[in-house]
Protein backbone atom coordinates (compact mmCIF):
# COMPACT_ATOMS: atom_id res chain seq x y z
CA UNK A 1 0.00 0.00 0.00
CA UNK A 2 1.53 3.00 -1.34
CA UNK A 3 1.45 6.17 1.48
CA UNK A 4 -1.57 7.91 2.18
CA UNK A 5 -1.97 11.98 0.92
CA UNK A 6 -4.81 13.96 1.62
CA UNK A 7 -6.33 16.63 -0.46
CA UNK A 8 -9.15 18.72 -0.15
CA UNK A 9 -11.03 17.83 -2.99
CA UNK A 10 -11.16 14.48 -5.62
CA UNK A 11 -12.05 14.63 -8.88
CA UNK A 12 -12.70 11.46 -10.60
CA UNK A 13 -12.04 11.38 -14.03
CA UNK A 14 -10.02 13.42 -16.55
CA UNK A 15 -12.48 13.86 -19.53
CA UNK A 16 -14.11 17.07 -20.50
CA UNK A 17 -16.16 17.01 -16.97
CA UNK A 18 -13.33 16.64 -15.04
CA UNK A 19 -10.84 19.00 -16.53
CA UNK A 20 -13.35 21.33 -16.57
CA UNK A 21 -14.11 21.10 -12.98
CA UNK A 22 -10.58 21.01 -12.21
CA UNK A 23 -10.27 24.48 -14.33
CA UNK A 24 -13.78 25.90 -12.35
CA UNK A 25 -11.84 24.22 -8.82
CA UNK A 26 -8.55 26.87 -9.52
CA UNK A 27 -10.05 29.68 -10.65
CA UNK A 28 -13.20 29.72 -8.16
CA UNK A 29 -11.13 28.61 -5.51
CA UNK A 30 -7.55 28.83 -5.61
CA UNK A 31 -6.55 28.09 -2.35
CA UNK A 32 -7.93 24.45 -2.05
CA UNK A 33 -5.46 21.65 -3.16
CA UNK A 34 -7.21 18.95 -5.02
CA UNK A 35 -6.17 15.73 -7.53
CA UNK A 36 -7.85 14.13 -10.30
CA UNK A 37 -7.63 10.42 -10.45
CA UNK A 38 -7.97 8.89 -14.07
CA UNK A 39 -8.20 5.40 -14.81
CA UNK A 40 -6.46 5.30 -18.43
CA UNK A 41 -3.44 6.61 -18.64
CA UNK A 42 -4.33 9.56 -20.91
CA UNK A 43 -6.79 12.38 -20.53
CA UNK A 44 -10.10 12.91 -22.87
CA UNK A 45 -12.33 10.38 -21.38
CA UNK A 46 -15.08 9.69 -24.48
CA UNK A 47 -12.98 11.86 -26.68
CA UNK A 48 -9.69 10.14 -26.21
CA UNK A 49 -11.03 6.41 -26.10
CA UNK A 50 -13.90 6.37 -29.06
CA UNK A 51 -11.92 6.19 -32.63
CA UNK A 52 -14.59 4.68 -34.21
CA UNK A 53 -14.77 6.36 -37.94
CA UNK A 54 -17.03 9.77 -37.98
CA UNK A 55 -16.59 9.92 -33.67
CA UNK A 56 -18.25 13.63 -33.16
CA UNK A 57 -20.69 15.28 -30.99
CA UNK A 58 -24.19 15.31 -32.01
CA UNK A 59 -24.07 18.63 -29.31
CA UNK A 60 -23.06 22.52 -30.56
CA UNK A 61 -19.76 23.24 -28.87
CA UNK A 62 -20.82 26.46 -27.91
CA UNK A 63 -23.21 24.38 -24.99
CA UNK A 64 -21.16 21.33 -24.76
CA UNK A 65 -18.02 23.68 -24.16
CA UNK A 66 -16.59 25.63 -21.32
CA UNK A 67 -18.60 28.77 -20.52
CA UNK A 68 -14.74 29.80 -19.17
CA UNK A 69 -13.17 29.05 -22.66
CA UNK A 70 -14.59 30.11 -26.08
CA UNK A 71 -14.91 27.62 -28.64
CA UNK A 72 -13.60 29.05 -31.59
CA UNK A 73 -13.12 26.48 -34.54
CA UNK A 74 -15.86 26.83 -37.49
CA UNK A 75 -17.93 24.07 -36.63
CA UNK A 76 -20.15 23.78 -34.14
CA UNK A 77 -20.77 20.65 -34.14
CA UNK A 78 -17.02 18.90 -33.81
CA UNK A 79 -15.23 15.94 -34.42
CA UNK A 80 -13.68 14.32 -32.07
CA UNK A 81 -10.36 14.88 -32.56
CA UNK A 82 -11.06 18.78 -32.27
CA UNK A 83 -13.26 18.22 -28.43
CA UNK A 84 -10.02 16.67 -27.82
CA UNK A 85 -7.65 18.75 -28.39
CA UNK A 86 -9.92 21.44 -27.17
CA UNK A 87 -10.10 19.90 -23.60
CA UNK A 88 -6.03 19.42 -23.70
CA UNK A 89 -5.96 23.10 -24.04
CA UNK A 90 -7.87 23.84 -21.17
CA UNK A 91 -6.04 21.63 -19.09
CA UNK A 92 -2.51 23.51 -19.85
CA UNK A 93 -4.18 26.80 -19.65
CA UNK A 94 -4.98 26.02 -16.28
CA UNK A 95 -2.19 24.01 -15.21
CA UNK A 96 -4.34 20.68 -14.40
CA UNK A 97 -2.08 18.16 -15.81
CA UNK A 98 0.07 18.29 -12.78
CA UNK A 99 -2.52 17.19 -10.54
CA UNK A 100 -3.72 14.27 -12.51
CA UNK A 101 -2.67 10.80 -11.45
CA UNK A 102 -3.47 8.56 -14.60
CA UNK A 103 -3.35 4.54 -14.45
CA UNK A 104 -5.77 5.02 -10.92
CA UNK A 105 -8.44 3.23 -10.93
CA UNK A 106 -10.97 4.19 -7.65
CA UNK A 107 -12.30 1.05 -6.15
CA UNK A 108 -13.59 2.47 -2.97
CA UNK A 109 -15.29 5.59 -1.65
CA UNK A 110 -15.84 5.62 2.11
CA UNK A 111 -17.72 8.48 4.20
CA UNK A 112 -16.17 9.46 7.62
CA UNK A 113 -19.44 11.76 9.30
CA UNK A 114 -17.07 11.76 12.52
CA UNK A 115 -14.32 13.31 10.53
CA UNK A 116 -15.52 14.76 7.90
CA UNK A 117 -13.12 12.84 5.41
CA UNK A 118 -13.26 10.81 2.73
CA UNK A 119 -11.08 7.74 2.15
CA UNK A 120 -10.75 7.32 -1.63
CA UNK A 121 -9.13 3.41 -2.82
CA UNK A 122 -7.24 2.90 -5.87
CA UNK A 123 -5.57 0.64 -7.87
CA UNK A 124 -2.86 0.59 -11.02
CA UNK A 125 -4.00 -1.33 -13.75
CA UNK A 126 0.01 -2.43 -14.67
CA UNK A 127 0.88 -3.23 -11.29
CA UNK A 128 -2.08 -3.49 -8.65
CA UNK A 129 -0.73 -1.00 -6.07
CA UNK A 130 -2.83 0.23 -4.10
CA UNK A 131 -2.76 3.90 -2.75
CA UNK A 132 -5.02 6.13 -0.30
CA UNK A 133 -6.38 9.53 -0.96
CA UNK A 134 -8.31 11.23 2.18
CA UNK A 135 -10.27 14.36 1.27
CA UNK A 136 -13.22 16.82 2.72
CA UNK A 137 -14.88 17.22 -0.92
CA UNK A 138 -15.34 14.05 -3.93
CA UNK A 139 -16.77 14.96 -7.41
CA UNK A 140 -17.36 12.13 -9.58
CA UNK A 141 -16.73 12.97 -13.32
CA UNK A 142 -16.31 9.33 -14.50
CA UNK A 143 -19.28 9.09 -16.94
CA UNK A 144 -22.14 6.95 -17.38
CA UNK A 145 -20.53 3.77 -18.94
CA UNK A 146 -18.20 1.58 -18.51
CA UNK A 147 -14.68 1.71 -20.71
CA UNK A 148 -13.38 -1.21 -19.79
CA UNK A 149 -16.46 -3.63 -20.50
CA UNK A 150 -18.75 -1.69 -22.75
CA UNK A 151 -22.38 -3.34 -23.10
CA UNK A 152 -22.88 -5.60 -25.45
CA UNK A 153 -26.11 -7.38 -26.51
CA UNK A 154 -26.59 -11.04 -26.16
CA UNK A 155 -27.81 -12.87 -29.46
CA UNK A 156 -29.34 -16.29 -29.75
CA UNK A 157 -27.27 -17.65 -32.08
CA UNK A 158 -24.12 -15.55 -31.93
CA UNK A 159 -21.78 -18.23 -31.88
CA UNK A 160 -22.53 -19.44 -35.40
CA UNK A 161 -22.34 -16.16 -36.86
CA UNK A 162 -18.62 -16.72 -39.41
CA UNK A 163 -18.36 -12.70 -39.52
CA UNK A 164 -16.46 -10.01 -37.38
CA UNK A 165 -18.34 -8.56 -35.05
CA UNK A 166 -16.84 -4.54 -33.34
CA UNK A 167 -18.02 -2.76 -30.86
CA UNK A 168 -17.41 0.61 -31.82
CA UNK A 169 -15.88 1.85 -28.10
CA UNK A 170 -13.20 -0.92 -29.03
CA UNK A 171 -12.96 0.03 -33.12
CA UNK A 172 -9.61 -1.75 -34.61
CA UNK A 173 -7.52 0.23 -36.30
CA UNK A 174 -7.01 0.18 -39.73
CA UNK A 175 -9.92 -1.80 -40.37
CA UNK A 176 -10.94 -2.56 -43.55
CA UNK A 177 -15.08 -2.61 -44.93
CA UNK A 178 -14.31 -2.54 -48.04
CA UNK A 179 -16.50 -4.72 -49.67
CA UNK A 180 -18.31 -6.13 -46.86
CA UNK A 181 -21.95 -6.16 -46.32
CA UNK A 182 -22.13 -4.42 -42.71
CA UNK A 183 -25.24 -4.50 -40.44
CA UNK A 184 -24.97 -1.26 -38.01
CA UNK A 185 -27.35 -2.74 -34.66
CA UNK A 186 -28.99 0.59 -33.47
CA UNK A 187 -30.47 3.46 -34.78
CA UNK A 188 -28.96 5.72 -31.90
CA UNK A 189 -26.05 8.65 -32.03
CA UNK A 190 -23.37 5.81 -32.67
CA UNK A 191 -25.06 4.57 -35.70
CA UNK A 192 -26.09 8.22 -37.49
CA UNK A 193 -22.36 9.32 -37.18
CA UNK A 194 -20.94 5.87 -38.27
CA UNK A 195 -22.91 5.08 -41.26
CA UNK A 196 -22.33 8.16 -43.29
CA UNK A 197 -18.61 7.44 -42.72
CA UNK A 198 -18.86 3.91 -43.35
CA UNK A 199 -21.15 3.58 -46.54
CA UNK A 200 -18.38 4.78 -48.71
CA UNK A 201 -16.23 2.33 -48.34
CA UNK A 202 -18.69 -0.93 -47.53
CA UNK A 203 -20.02 -2.68 -50.18
CA UNK A 204 -23.78 -2.69 -48.60
CA UNK A 205 -24.82 -1.08 -45.17
CA UNK A 206 -28.20 -2.32 -42.98
CA UNK A 207 -29.32 -0.59 -40.01
CA UNK A 208 -31.14 -2.71 -38.02
CA UNK A 209 -33.49 -1.13 -35.21
CA UNK A 210 -35.65 -1.68 -32.57
CA UNK A 211 -37.68 0.84 -33.10
CA UNK A 212 -37.24 4.41 -35.23
CA UNK A 213 -35.78 7.32 -33.36
CA UNK A 214 -36.40 10.88 -33.85
CA UNK A 215 -33.82 12.82 -36.33
CA UNK A 216 -33.20 16.56 -37.30
CA UNK A 217 -30.78 17.56 -39.71
CA UNK A 218 -28.77 20.84 -39.12
CA UNK A 219 -25.50 21.95 -40.79
CA UNK A 220 -22.51 21.29 -38.89
CA UNK A 221 -21.51 25.02 -38.97
CA UNK A 222 -23.53 28.12 -37.12
CA UNK A 223 -23.75 31.19 -39.04
CA UNK A 224 -24.54 33.57 -36.55
CA UNK A 225 -21.91 33.27 -34.72
CA UNK A 226 -19.43 32.78 -37.02
CA UNK A 227 -20.51 36.08 -38.08
CA UNK A 228 -20.54 37.59 -34.24
CA UNK A 229 -16.89 36.96 -34.25
CA UNK A 230 -15.80 39.12 -37.25
CA UNK A 231 -17.90 42.31 -34.77
CA UNK A 232 -17.00 41.21 -31.42
CA UNK A 233 -14.47 39.86 -29.38
CA UNK A 234 -13.96 35.67 -29.10
CA UNK A 235 -15.11 35.82 -25.68
CA UNK A 236 -17.98 38.42 -26.54
CA UNK A 237 -19.56 36.40 -29.40
CA UNK A 238 -18.92 33.00 -27.66
CA UNK A 239 -21.05 34.84 -24.48
CA UNK A 240 -23.66 35.43 -27.26
CA UNK A 241 -23.69 32.55 -29.05
CA UNK A 242 -23.97 29.81 -25.85
CA UNK A 243 -26.96 31.99 -24.75
CA UNK A 244 -28.81 32.05 -27.73
CA UNK A 245 -27.96 27.98 -28.09
CA UNK A 246 -29.33 27.42 -24.88
CA UNK A 247 -32.03 29.13 -24.75
CA UNK A 248 -33.42 28.15 -28.27
CA UNK A 249 -32.74 24.43 -27.02
CA UNK A 250 -34.80 25.24 -23.51
CA UNK A 251 -37.27 26.63 -26.00
CA UNK A 252 -37.49 23.43 -28.43
CA UNK A 253 -37.62 20.84 -25.53
CA UNK A 254 -40.66 23.42 -23.97
CA UNK A 255 -42.64 22.28 -26.74
CA UNK A 256 -41.78 18.73 -27.09
CA UNK A 257 -43.49 18.94 -23.46
CA UNK A 258 -46.48 21.55 -24.32
CA UNK A 259 -47.45 20.35 -27.89
CA UNK A 260 -45.78 17.58 -28.50
CA UNK A 261 -47.90 16.12 -31.68
CA UNK A 262 -47.28 19.49 -33.22
CA UNK A 263 -43.43 19.23 -32.94
CA UNK A 264 -43.90 15.53 -34.05
CA UNK A 265 -45.43 16.76 -37.07
CA UNK A 266 -42.96 19.10 -38.00
CA UNK A 267 -39.76 16.49 -37.22
CA UNK A 268 -41.57 13.86 -39.31
CA UNK A 269 -42.00 16.45 -42.84
CA UNK A 270 -38.71 17.56 -41.80
CA UNK A 271 -37.58 14.27 -42.73
CA UNK A 272 -39.73 13.48 -45.49
CA UNK A 273 -38.19 16.33 -46.98
CA UNK A 274 -34.27 15.18 -46.69
CA UNK A 275 -35.95 11.64 -47.48
CA UNK A 276 -38.94 12.06 -50.64
CA UNK A 277 -41.83 11.48 -50.94
CA UNK A 278 -41.50 7.56 -51.99
CA UNK A 279 -39.48 6.82 -48.80
CA UNK A 280 -41.90 5.11 -46.29
CA UNK A 281 -40.80 7.21 -43.29
CA UNK A 282 -43.67 6.13 -40.80
CA UNK A 283 -42.33 2.67 -41.17
CA UNK A 284 -38.70 3.72 -40.32
CA UNK A 285 -38.16 6.74 -38.69
CA UNK A 286 -41.99 7.46 -36.87
CA UNK A 287 -41.03 6.15 -32.74
CA UNK A 288 -43.92 5.28 -30.77
CA UNK A 289 -42.99 8.03 -28.21
CA UNK A 290 -43.48 11.79 -28.27
CA UNK A 291 -40.13 13.95 -29.27
CA UNK A 292 -37.71 14.38 -26.46
CA UNK A 293 -39.15 10.99 -24.33
CA UNK A 294 -35.95 9.81 -25.73
CA UNK A 295 -33.23 11.96 -26.50
CA UNK A 296 -33.16 13.04 -30.48
CA UNK A 297 -30.82 12.33 -32.93
CA UNK A 298 -28.76 14.97 -34.66
CA UNK A 299 -27.44 14.44 -38.63
CA UNK A 300 -25.30 16.90 -39.42
CA UNK A 301 -25.70 18.59 -42.85
CA UNK A 302 -27.84 15.39 -43.41
CA UNK A 303 -25.19 13.10 -44.11
CA UNK A 304 -26.77 10.18 -43.28
CA UNK A 305 -29.95 11.29 -45.21
CA UNK A 306 -27.79 11.10 -47.79
CA UNK A 307 -26.41 7.67 -47.52
CA UNK A 308 -29.87 6.25 -47.89
CA UNK A 309 -30.69 8.51 -50.59
CA UNK A 310 -27.82 7.28 -52.78
CA UNK A 311 -26.48 4.27 -51.26
CA UNK A 312 -29.23 2.52 -49.63
CA UNK A 313 -30.31 0.94 -46.51
CA UNK A 314 -32.18 -2.76 -46.66
CA UNK A 315 -31.72 -6.17 -44.79
CA UNK A 316 -29.41 -8.28 -46.92
CA UNK A 317 -26.98 -11.09 -46.37
CA UNK A 318 -23.98 -9.75 -43.48
CA UNK A 319 -20.83 -10.31 -42.68
CA UNK A 320 -19.79 -8.18 -40.68
CA UNK A 321 -22.16 -6.66 -37.32
CA UNK A 322 -21.45 -3.30 -35.76
CA UNK A 323 -23.21 -2.18 -32.57
CA UNK A 324 -24.42 0.84 -33.32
Amino acid sequence: MAAERFVDVVIVGAGLSGIGAACHLREKCPDKSFAILESRRAMGGTWDLFRYPGIRSDSDMYTLGYNFKPWSDAKAIADGPSILRYIREAAAEHKIEEHIQYDRQVTLASWSGKDAVWTIETKTAATGEKSIVRCNFIQVCAGYYSYKDPYTPEFKGREQFSGDIIHPQQWPEGLDLSNKRVVVVGSGATAVTLIPEIADSAKHVVMLQRSPTYMVSLPDTDWIANFLRKIFSTETAYAITRWKNIRFQRFVYGRTRTAPEKVKKKLLKLVRKELGVDYDVEKHFTPSYNPWDQRLCLVPNGDFFESIRWKGLSSNRRDRVVYG
